[in-house]
């Protein structure tokens, strides 16, 4: 093998500049030209690769986002997209492919292998729904920032006597909501996985001020059926539910947008290190992950199309704290 292509494909997440970095670091440390695709499949069909030396990764390590970009690509979900995606990347020479990215991405990933085309994907989505790995590059940085957010909004709920609600990212998956109100101390958590009704949150919301506390938390997904909009117009067609006042933060894509923490960046170099030396020992069709702090592959046929269940016993595990 003497060249290789990577790139970044669907939600941005904290941590794929780190990733983009390792695998091109790793790659040129092993005798392979490496080129960036620019925005996603979307890049790959268009033909936007670009060689990357050492010095186009310096300075992104700490930095959020991707600078190649991303970008939907619903050609790409066609057989003659990715044809065309694959006839660029053997005019260029070039002979593999990283996918950094999570559910949908891979999924594109596992189409271009069952193709003939050697792609080992990266696990990278803030809403770690993703098979093979623990934990997927982003999550992190992703639940740091909604526990800032839920820190900052209990002091200031304190202060009013009222209830503070958040909502967090993660459309099919609460995992990002029911860590950050574990470590925020909410009351009650609302995710995908463990719907609650507008009354069962109400109810332990006011269990919250019976405990003789003058304030409440309440995190919630964005995925969940009652959400935080959907609560917040229960609440407000039935004001004495609560009895007390309730304030609404939404925080969307201001989790995506921070800078990476030290967890993700060691994540993604480690996992971008790995795709590599993957390609190298001849996997493909593969998506590397971390389980039990270690490195591993995983089939991408057992992935593509699947969401990894939520530990559930981190749900009584929110509802015995918040006791």
């Amino acid at each position: 093998m003497r060249s290789i292509a990577v790139l970044t494909s669907g939600g941005d997440a904290p941590g794929m500049n780190a990733a983009i970095r390792a695998v091109t670091r790793t790659g040129i440390g092993a005798g392979l030209d490496v080129f960036g695709v620019r925005n996603g499949y979307a890049g790959l069909i268009a033909g936007d690769t670009h060689f990357l030396s050492r010095r186009d990764v310096g300075g992104i390590l700490h930095t959020g986002g991707t600078f190649l970009g991303s970008a939907r690509c619903d050609a790409f979900r066609t057989r003659e997209g990715r044809e065309q995606a694959i006839e660029r990347l053997r005019a260029r020479g070039i002979e593999a492919l990283v996918v950094i990215g999570g559910n949908g991405s891979q999924t594109g990933a596992s189409e271009l292998d069952e193709m003939g085309f050697p792609v080992v994907g990266v696990a990278s989505t803030i809403d770690n729904d993703l098979e093979g790995s623990d934990i997927t590059i982003g999550v992190d940085s992703a639940i740091n920032v909604a526990l800032e957010a839920i820190d900052r909004l209990r002091t200031t709920a304190a202060s009013h006597g009222r209830v503070s609600m958040v909502e967090t990212m993660g459309r099919k998956c609460g995992y990002v909501a029911l860590v950050a109100g574990i470590s925020g101390g909410a009351e009650v958590v609302v995710i995908p996985e463990q719907e609650l009704a507008p009354e069962e949150v109400a109810r332990q919301l006011r269990a919250a001020f019976d405990r003789g506390k003058n304030h409440a938390m309440a995190v919630v997904a964005e995925g969940a059926k009652n959400n935080a909009r959907s609560l917040e117009r229960y609440f407000s067609e039935h004001p004495d539910a609560l009895g007390v006042e309730m304030r609404v933060t939404i925080l969307g894509h201001v989790q995506r947008g921070s800078d990476p923490t030290a967890a993700d960046r060691i994540l993604a170099t480690r996992l971008g290190e790995g795709a590599v030396r993957a390609l190298l020992r001849g996997e493909s069709g593969v998506v590397v992950g971390l389980r039990g702090n270690k490195v591993v592959t995983t089939p991408l046929t057992e992935i593509a199309g699947k969401q990894k269940p939520i530990d559930l016993l981190l749900f009584e595990l929110a509802r015995v704290m918040a006791r």
